[in-house]
This record gives structure tokens, sequence and C-alpha cells, in this order.
């Protein structure tokens, strides 16, 4: 009995352990070099750009591989081009299931660090730099009020410049996001199953032969 209370208090404390773990993405950009790693926890992966052995690996194996793809195999298992009014059904099923979701775990969403330089290059274009630039700055002060009301952002800072000498536009900084893994976990379960019945019915309803429309009668008072 005592080996048991021992097993669970440590099963316990693991999942504890890992339901705080943060997952995320931080993005570095400088001098028009960007770079992406993958969080868990205090580790980092690195994904963009790859490692000089994976790109090597990566050109290998694309050289080995046939030319001609198997078109078959390419349209199995793809959804149908949603319409407007799939999407239109889309959100008015999904919105009241998604936003529950989002609300009881919003503050296991952290953007940290939140630092970036944004410079508009208007060498070519002042007129369309500067009206690029307003609308970044648009864009900034109408996002970041809500985003840090709903998320956590401990301390952004986003500065959007515009430089009639620079011929490109140019971003400097770094923004990370990161979620905890229970709070993935609640999100999936409360915002993933409704989303996965609104698929099955809509790809059902993509299968099913378009009705045929029925003939139209004369007016009798033509």
């Amino acid at each position: 009995m005592r080996l048991l209370l021992i097993i669970l208090g440590i099963l316990v404390i693991l999942l504890v352990f890992l339901c705080r773990l943060r997952l995320g993405i931080l993005a570095a950009f400088a001098a028009g070099d960007a770079t992406l790693d993958l969080r868990i926890g205090p580790a980092s992966i690195r994904l963009y750009p790859p490692q000089p052995e994976e790109a090597k690996k990566m050109e290998e194996d694309s050289s080995q591989k046939p030319k001609k793809a198997d078109q078959s195999k390419g349209s199995r298992g793809k959804l149908a081009k949603p319409t407007r009014a799939d999407l239109q059904d889309a959100w008015k099923t999904l919105r009241a299931p998604v936003r529950r979701a989002l609300e009881r775990t919003r503050r296991g969403i952290r953007i940290d660090p939140l630092n970036l330089s944004v410079t508009v290059g208007g060498a070519e274009d002042p007129a369309q730099a500067a009206e690029t630039y307003g609308i970044l700055e648009m864009v900034v002060w109408t996002v970041m009020p809500p985003l840090e009301q709903f998320l956590v952002v401990p301390d952004p800072h986003i500065h959007v410049g515009v430089d009639f000498d620079a011929g490109k536009n140019r971003v400097d900084g770094t923004a990370a996001v990161t979620i905890r893994l229970g709070t993935l976990l609640a999100v999936a379960l409360g915002a993933g199953i409704p989303v996965l019945r609104w698929l099955m019915k809509y790809q059902k309803r993509k299968q099913q032969p378009p009705k045929e429309a029925a003939p139209k009668t004369a007016d009798a008072r033509a």
C-alpha cells in the first residue's frame, strides 16, 4: 500500500510538472536574417534555418525523389474547398466553444519577449511608404490593448518607423509565444472536439451528390 501511494505521488508530481511545462516558438530578426526556434521548457531546437547537416540531408533526399509525383495520392484525403457559406457556418458554429475555451485558458498563453522594430523603406515610393507606416501604426495601436488584456504580455516594445533613404523594409528584434502544456490540452479538449465535429459534418456534406433542381413549371397566367 505504501509503495502504491509513493507511485501515485510521483505520477501526480510528474503530471503537474508536465502541465506547467511551456511550449512555444521564438523568432529573432536581425539585418535581414531570421531564425526560428522551438522552445520546450528551458531547452530550444533550431527550426529555421536548418543546420548544415540537416540542409545537406534534405537536399540529398529531394534529389533522390522521383520527378513524377503520383497525382492520385495527392487528391486523396483532401478537404473540399470551403465556400463563403461554409465559412459563415463554421464561424456561427465554432465561435462560442472556441471563445469559451480561450477565456478559460487565456492567461496561460504568454508573449515574452516582444521587442520588435519595424522600419518601412521609402526610397522607391515615399508616398506608399508613408501610407504603409500609417497602416502599421494603426494596427499596433488597435491590436495591442486587447492583446495585453486577453493574453500575458509583460513588457511589450514595438517601434514602427519609416526611412525614406532605405530601399527595403526591415524588421529587427525578438518575439516569442509560449503556452503551458496543460493550457494547450484544455484548449484542445474545449475547442478541438467541436471543431472536429464540424469538420466531419462538413466533409460528409461535401461528399453528398448535389441535389437535382426541380423542373420549372409553366406559369398559367403567361
